[in-house]
């Protein structure tokens, strides 16, 4: 078996840490006081990763309430170790909780640690969690991170068992196609163990401490790819079995029985996804001896990826049908208040309906009431013939004359026709690269009901918090009367219609097109208020469905104008 990267492997050794790591709280989930985070996993360090001296410098002497930058306010220390310090703060500006990392400015790792973080920074992506502000200021380096309260460590799911088959597959399939986009940017972690995976509450699975964790300890690699790519592989091991796949325990997991080697996670447990089991070997055993000696290693998140992509999807599991609870009297109906409740299954008496009205006075009640409504009758009919002789009688007068020129018509609604779309454009004016799949831009008026255009994926409905929606400009060719845009989607999607009303040239700004409808679900009908003319209509997304792979996107099938 090739060896394997400290870093990856990260097997507990607290030997020589239990004295620093009785100070810090120890916890899973990001952002819940119960549950605070362990960006560093103080508790689980392989004391190989650490340089000689590298934890000989004193942390800065901090406190709760101390600000940094008159603006990040400490609350709660969660780790104090190897010279540095994780705490849960307040950005009293924006009014949100963040992470900090601090350091002293004279640590052997500050600059690294600063590198790391703002190339982290620029990378962008949602599935991680963002870094927002390294600075050094006042002899004191710290990085600001952000803090998901809504979001649980996979060491916490991992405590009540494994994890189910879907679930697996989405942390496995989100985890590599992330750490693939990293190392396309020349970014590592070094250090993905279940800590550093979360998976937030909408069930998308995000990345924390990409290189800024491997920096604050001094871990590096000659072969990144190969070590994160061994480390989702460990992580989808532990997913399966609930087990550690090497001997030593760590992260609350057990570790295998000794002198047997690294065995496939279908012989640990039964019941394990055949296809996961090799995935997760493939990755983990990078000299070619897999679980079934047939498929090539997996060496890098790229080649991880692929090898995902070829498997069988696995769908998520049917909902179960609760079955509705019996119907029950309750003790509140007509003719039961006061009475004794029967005994539980004993079966309640029907009370007799009282007979008609039989005798005489109901006779004399009955012809009564029959009277009235003859007389009722009677007199609307005689004021009904009434009305209609006074009026006949007033057109028959001679002193009038009735003339018809043929003018008085009323006016006719105008026919609704259907508006040919020359052209469409994506329309992203507040995203990083403008764009917003321009290749697929023509499916959404080809009449084909099997395809569609759609966004990029985001992390949340509101497009992870990262802009404000984005569109389409659909070109009629010339200034024309529009009177309807029908506009198909698949999952329940917010849209708005907008115009750029009196203009020759299309705008390239979102300000230079005004909202004249809304609506929201799979098929929305946009209508303006009031009569519209123009000929670039912008479709603009405000909020999307969540999709089956766990993330959100935008997909439009079909847009028909008419006038």
């Amino acid at each position: 078996m090739a060896e394997r990267s400290t870093a990856a492997v990260d097997v507990a050794d607290n030997s020589d840490e239990t004295s620093l790591t009785a100070q810090a709280d120890q916890s899973t989930a990001d952002g819940v006081a119960k549950n605070r985070e362990r960006d560093t996993d103080s508790d689980e360090v392989q004391e190989s990763t650490r340089p000689e001296g590298a934890g000989t410098t004193s942390p800065p002497e901090l406190h709760s309430g101390h600000k940094l930058a008159r603006r990040y306010r400490l609350e709660e220390c969660v780790t104090r170790l190897d010279g540095f310090s994780s705490w849960r703060a307040v950005d009293e500006k924006l009014r949100r909780a963040v992470g900090v990392h601090i350091l002293p400015a004279e640590h052997s790792r500050a600059r690294s640690v600063l590198a790391a973080a703002r190339s982290s920074a620029l990378l962008g992506d949602p599935r991680f969690v963002q870094v927002l502000d390294a600075v050094e200021e006042n002899d004191v380096v710290y990085v600001v991170h952000e803090w998901l309260p809504d979001a649980t460590e996979l060491t916490t799911l991992l405590a009540s068992g494994p994890l189910e088959p879907y679930d697996a597959y989405q942390m496995v399939s989100q985890v590599s196609s992330a750490m693939a986009a990293a190392h396309r940017e020349g970014l590592a972690h070094l250090r993905l163990n279940p800590n550093a995976v979360l998976r937030a509450s909408t069930g998308q699975w995000r990345i924390r401490g990409l290189a800024v964790n491997a920096a604050l300890r001094g871990v590096s690699s000659d072969t990144p790819q190969r070590t994160d790519t061994e480390a989702i592989g460990a992580l989808l091991y532990a997913a399966l079995t609930q087990r550690w796949p090497y001997e030593s325990d760590a992260y609350g997991l057990s570790g295998l029985p000794k002198d047997i080697g690294l065995i496939a996670p279908d012989q640990v447990r039964a019941g394990v996804h055949r296809g996961l089991s090799e995935l997760s070997m493939r990755a983990l055993v990078n000299d070619g001896a897999t679980a079934s000696r047939h498929e090539s290693p997996c060496t890098t998140p790229e080649e991880l990826v692929k090898a995902i992509g070829e498997m069988p999807r696995i769908r998520p599991p049917e909902p179960a049908f609760t079955a509705p609870p019996e119907y029950q009297r309750t003790t509140y109906q007509q003719g039961t208040y006061g009475r004794q409740t029967p005994r539980p299954g004993a079966t309640q008496p029907v009370p007799t309906p009282p007979p008609p009205l039989q005798s005489r006075t109901g006779k004399a009640l009955k012809w009564a009431v029959s009277a009235l409504l003859i007389a009722a009758l009677g007199l609307g009919s005689w004021q009904l013939a009434d009305a209609l002789m006074d009026q006949g009688g007033k057109n028959e007068d001679p002193g009038q004359t009735q003339t018809n020129d043929g003018n008085d018509k009323s006016p006719k609604k105008p026919i609704s026709k259907p508006i040919a779309i020359k052209g469409a454009q994506d329309f992203d004016p507040l995203g990083n690269d403008g764009s917003e799949n321009p290749d697929e831009i023509d499916r959404l008026y080809d009449n084909a009901p099997g395809t569609y255009w759609e966004t990029s994926f985001y992390t949340s409905a509101d497009f992870g918090r990262l802009k404000s929606g984005v569109g389409v400009i659909l070109d009629l060719g010339k200034v024309q009367d529009v009177g309807k845009v029908t506009v198909s989607l698949k999952g329940e999607t917010s849209v708005e219609l907008r115009a750029a009303s009196g203009v020759a040239t299309q705008p390239q700004s979102l300000d230079g097109y005004t909202k004249v409808a809304q609506g929201s679900g799979t098929t929305v009908a946009l209508k303006p208020d009031e009569s519209l003319k123009s000929r670039y209509l912008l479709l603009w997304l405000t909020k999307l469905p969540l999709t089956d792979d766990g993330n959100y996107r935008g997909r439009v099938v079909d847009v028909k104008v008419t006038s």
